[in-house]
């Protein structure tokens, strides 16, 4: 039994790494079993955002309400023969992550099946609410564990910070999104119309919530302020790429940042972050001895 719970862990972890080795890099920052749960958390959602996105040709409807069936059931029982579904649950009875997360991401995907167009602000949010937020207020229940207090109060820049995560990826992919999917998640958008004045639109939001999201990365507990702050840093830094890119090459490509520039980001964070613990530790010494 111990040896099938390793494996399943072991293959979330693979998940991560092979679908996202960005934000797999700010993971090794993390402790252990902080990790092995962030881990168990992305390869549930990565595989409920692979179904929608991906098996074209399959029934999407049926494997996407299979997979939220056997969650539920893993999740009840405390095992699953899927190995990242019993990862996720226990990652979920683990954390006390609670369902309604669960079930508004869920319900994220399902619009994915179907909604090609987000005509209101109310519906983009409602959308970015349960495929991004509560993705990162899972990720924070790990982070804060049993400590109910710090969660709720960084709960609203958590929040800030998987909008904006979201929201760069929107930008990112808006030429695959467009023609491939033939989705558009900004209201009412037009990409005949589509410009460098709308684009710097978007992109301020984008920093207003990345403004927010850093206060509340400065809280966080342990180690995982380290890997969030990194995650952050490298998320900035593509949006600073994007601002940089004009608005015709968003739509014709995917905007990148190589493995070289990702790996320069994680040794920039380490050493901000060392630095910033030093003025820190400098300035308690000084307020105690005052």
């Amino acid at each position: 039994m111990e040896l099938f719970h390793d494996t399943s862990l072991k293959t979330s972890a693979i998940v991560t790494k092979n679908y996202s080795n960005s934000f797999y890099l700010s993971t090794l920052l993390l402790d252990k079993r902080v990790k092995t749960a962030i881990h168990s958390i992305y390869g549930f959602v990565r595989f409920a955002d692979e179904i929608v996105d991906t098996f074209h040709g399959y029934d999407k409807a049926y494997l996407l309400q299979k997979f939220e069936t056997d969650m539920h059931e893993a999740i009840e029982n405390k095992i699953s023969l899927n190995p990242i579904l019993n990862s996720f649950q226990w990652a979920v009875n683990e954390y006390g992550i609670p369902m309604p997360y669960i079930d508004a991401f869920m319900n994220s995907m399902r619009m994915d099946l179907t909604k090609k167009e987000y005509l209101t602000n109310a519906e983009t949010s409602d959308y970015i609410y349960g495929s991004a937020n509560v993705v990162g207020l899972m990720c924070l229940k790990v982070f804060c564990k049993e400590n109910t207090k710090l969660f709720g109060e960084l709960v609203h820049s958590a929040e800030m910070l998987g909008s904006a995560f979201q929201k760069v990826n929107f930008l990112r992919d808006l030429q695959a999104d467009i023609e491939l999917l033939e989705r558009s998640y900004f209201p009412q958008f037009d990409k005949n119309k589509f410009d460098e004045n709308l684009k710097l639109q978007l992109i301020a939001e984008i920093e207003q919530e990345f403004d927010i999201a850093l206060e509340g990365i400065k809280r966080l507990p342990g180690r995982s302020q380290l890997a969030v702050y990194t995650a952050y840093n490298y998320y900035r830094k593509l949006l600073i790429k994007i601002k940089h890119s004009e608005a015709s090459a968003i739509l014709k490509e995917r905007i990148r940042i190589s493995n070289v520039r990702k790996l320069s980001i994680m040794a920039q964070s380490a050493i901000e972050y060392k630095l910033n613990m030093i003025w820190k530790e400098k300035r308690e010494k000084k307020t105690k001895n005052n």
